[in-house]
């Protein structure tokens, strides 16, 4: 069995998580509401205010992987749904700008041209740009799966280079820098 599948989730008051007959997870909490589909082998029950997740075969490993898998996935639902989540992204270089026009990301990098994305409804996206800091991007949801897939895209565009420390960086993030090239005496 998962270490990790066999621990129970604990539902906060306001949460409510309801399992249809296709295997279809649905969590409705005071931000919103997120599904999830899951694998035959696992089956989730819900009782009182505890949601536990078991599989029917636990000397598959195949399974067991599925069990703790789900079991994260029920608990980051669970978590968006009652506080959401955030991460804050740095531009560091000379340069580097971001600014906002509703769901439109704009971005200057250094390239020849601004770079532009489109963000979905599902998450909030906040620009600053304060004279003589980096810019920062700040982004919010309550699908932790899709706020991971969208600021790996961002940084994508400009991932952190250890010579100059430049790129697009977590705030708080230190990058081991290196040395450049010296001469050979």
């Amino acid at each position: 069995m998962s270490r990790i599948g066999k621990l129970p989730i604990t539902l906060p008051a306001g949460v409510e998580v309801t399992v249809s007959k296709d295997n279809l997870v649905t969590v409705k909490g005071k931000l919103g509401t997120l599904y999830q589909e899951v694998k035959p082998a696992v089956i989730v029950e819900v009782q009182d205010n505890v949601c536990v997740v078991k599989v029917t075969d636990a000397t598959n490993k195949q399974n067991n992987a599925l069990h703790g898998l789900y079991r994260a996935l029920i608990q980051n639902m669970v978590i968006g749904v009652t506080e959401g989540y955030k991460t804050v992204l740095e531009l560091v270089g000379v340069g580097y700008k971001a600014s906002n026009k509703g769901q439109l990301l704009e971005l200057g990098l250094g390239f020849s041209h601004n770079v532009l994305i489109e963000l979905p409804t599902e998450v909030k996206l906040e620009t600053t740009a304060e004279r003589g800091k980096n810019s920062t991007i700040v982004l919010s949801s309550i699908d932790k799966q899709l706020l991971g897939m969208i600021v790996s895209k961002i940084r994508s565009l400009r991932p952190p280079e250890p010579y100059k420390g430049k790129g697009i960086l977590f705030v708080g993030e230190e990058i081991r820098r290196k040395d450049g090239k010296t001469a050979a005496s």
